[in-house]
């Protein structure tokens, strides 16, 4: 069957409507993209989603009660429901920078984007 996405691309401030058609899982055209920076990102989005995944650990003996993080890399979409339960179950210790590495999930590293 096939099915046809669209989206805006978000890699560079041009916003291209991006169209990717797909049929069997397979992608067989992509239209709209004006750099070859957006076709990639729209099939990776098609083929296999990924986000860089941001929340707040509580910190102890902090500064401050919390403490932003991201991944260092984008995660699969679909494991984000698991990364998550891995991270409400942390509390990061004080002190924290800008930086360090707070954790590692899946050989991805957890890093804190303030300090504490």
């Amino acid at each position: 069957m096939r099915k046809t996405y669209r989206f805006t691309c978000i890699v560079c401030p041009l916003g291209c409507s991006v169209e990717v058609e797909v049929e069997d899982g397979k992608v067989l055209r992509v239209r709209g993209h004006t750099c070859p920076r957006g076709k990639e990102w729209a099939v990776q989005e098609v083929v296999s989603p990924r986000r860089v995944v941001m929340t707040v650990l509580p910190v102890e003996n902090g500064a401050l009660p919390t403490v932003s993080v991201k991944t260092a890399e984008p995660v699969p979409k679909e494991k984000i429901p698991e990364l998550m339960r891995f991270l409400a179950g942390l509390t990061v210790k004080a002190p924290v920078k800008i930086g360090d590495v707070v954790a590692e999930w899946e050989g991805i590293k957890i890093v804190a984007t303030r300090g504490a």
